[in-house]
């Protein structure tokens, strides 16, 4: 139980930082909180769960943002996606044939829409198309098959953890509005500073 834990320790603490940090919540900030777009998180699988809990963070943190799974887009929910959007896309191999598909159908629509990659690959098919590339450091998993998506999405959850804690200090969210956000139980409680 100790070597896991130490392993993914050591796997978040090895995550690439690099300037693209700083690009993709400018990104953000600009598209999301100036020109009153929203953030389309997208993913398959795992990935797709771990793009799913980052909108939600983002909404309840003062970002609008939703999830759009990569297939249902090709049905139509790509309707979802507005020119001022970004996309924030999550793949472990960077080469997920569904999100490179969903790249080029929004661009198809929306030309030059702005494109931030969590992956574990530098060199990927999707690293190679984004705008912004948040590497995972690409540590083994440490599922004993060395297949099971474990360590990279913890790297992928720990990153949009630092996304949206950044873009919350850029655009100066206070505890005010977070309660605004949050009615009911402990965070809602928390926020409005009450006694349960």
């Amino acid at each position: 139980m100790q070597a896991i834990l130490e392993a993914e320790s050591r796997a978040v603490a090895a995550i690439p930082v690099t300037d693209d940090y700083v690009r993709a919540v400018e990104i953000i900030t600009e598209r999301v909180h100036r020109c009153g777009g929203k953030l389309v998180t997208s993913g398959m699988g795992k990935a797709g769960q771990i793009a799913m809990n980052i909108a939600t963070t983002f909404s309840s943190t003062g970002t609008p943002a939703v999830f759009l799974h990569p297939s249902e887009a090709q049905h139509g929910d790509l309707g979802i996606i507005c020119p001022h959007d970004v996309l924030l896309l999550v793949s472990n191999s960077g080469k997920t044939r569904e999100i490179i598909e969903l790249i080029t159908l929004a661009e198809n629509m929306h030309p030059g829409l702005p494109v931030i990659v969590i992956t574990g690959q530098a060199g990927s098919p999707l690293a190679l198309r984004a705008d912004a590339t948040l590497l995972t450091g690409g540590a083994p998993e440490v599922c004993p098959l060395g297949l099971t998506p474990t360590t990279s999405t913890t790297m992928m959850t720990v990153i949009g953890d630092v996304l949206v804690v950044n873009v919350m200090k850029q655009i100066g969210f206070s505890r005010e509005q977070y309660a605004l956000r949050h009615h009911g139980g402990y965070l809602g409680t928390a926020a409005r500073g009450e006694n349960e």
